[in-house]
């Protein structure tokens, strides 16, 4: 069970650097007037990210199949977000 916590918790935190990145490359577009990640893109990401973080928090303080059921919301939605936002 460690394994896995700690495997969402990976993909948690590159789900929240990834926001990071996409809001302050939206901050920057903006600001010198080139097209870049849009407000839908940015809204996107910063939901998907307060889900993930929510989960993984949750994993992290349950045992059993309550940990394993954060963990695996995390994998569902850092699937979700790239799937819907980067490759399709």
């Amino acid at each position: 069970m460690r394994v896995v916590r700690g495997l969402s918790g990976i993909v948690a935190a590159g789900t929240f650097v990834l926001m990071l990145v996409v809001v302050g490359a939206s901050v920057i577009a903006d600001r010198r007037g080139f097209p870049g990640p849009g407000g839908e893109s940015v809204a996107w990401h910063a939901v998907i990210a307060a889900i993930v973080v929510a989960a993984q928090m949750y994993s992290d303080r349950r045992r059993g199949f309550a940990a394993l059921s954060g963990s695996a919301l995390v994998f569902v939605m850092a699937g979700v977000l790239l799937w819907t936002q980067w490759w399709s």
